[in-house]
């Protein structure tokens, strides 16, 4: 089990995911250096942010992956019947 994230911490991560959305990826090392990038700040703060990020990254990228298997099931079960 991981850190239970302070309110600042998903606070601060969800505006910064709001302005740059298609720019963070699932890698920590990666959002990182994006985060350095966009705004310098302390690297415990960083590090934390951009931990949050790529756990949230990854969550989306799950469950947009579910959305498409269901989908090509659905469809393959209207190709079936037809």
């Amino acid at each position: 089990m991981g850190r239970i994230k302070g309110t600042h911490i998903k606070r601060a991560t969800k505006a910064i995911l709001s302005k740059h959305k298609g720019e963070f990826t699932a890698d920590f090392t990666k959002n990182k250096e994006i985060l350095n990038k966009i705004q310098p700040i302390q690297k415990k703060f960083r590090n934390s942010i951009a931990g949050y990020l790529s756990r949230i990254v990854k969550k989306q990228q799950e469950e947009e992956k579910k959305k498409r298997k269901k989908k090509a099931a659905v469809q393959g079960d209207n190709n079936q019947e037809i």
